[in-house]
């Protein structure tokens, strides 16, 4: 996973785009808001890594994370576990590209 701070967009490894988008495609389903525009974003994602633009990343990672505190009582603890794995992933990939730099300077 890698960023970039100039044209912030953040680069996913393909096996992450698809359990998003999958997940996602669910909280479309689901009518949950802000959900479609990243599951378009995501379900088009073709190659091995693919760029994301910073807020398309972030709502796909606040959608994915209504969509766990909505179906917890119906999900399988797995199924819960490997959508909050997603959703997270996502939010640190997010938080990576917005965190300020570390500079090595004198305390």
């Amino acid at each position: 996973m890698t960023s970039s701070a100039f044209h912030r967009t953040i680069t996913l490894p393909a096996p992450v785009c698809a359990q998003a988008a999958q997940h996602l495609e669910h909280a479309v389903q689901r009518s949950i808001d802000g959900a479609a525009t990243p599951w378009r974003a995501f379900r088009g994602a073709d190659g091995d890594d693919v760029a994301f633009s910073v807020p398309v990343v972030e709502q796909a990672a606040g959608c994915l994370l209504v969509l766990a505190a909505e179906s917890a009582q119906n999900l399988r603890p797995s199924a819960l576990r490997a959508l909050i794995s997603v959703a997270l992933h996502l939010r640190d990939a997010v938080e990576a590209v917005r965190r300020p730099p570390v500079t090595a300077g004198h305390w």
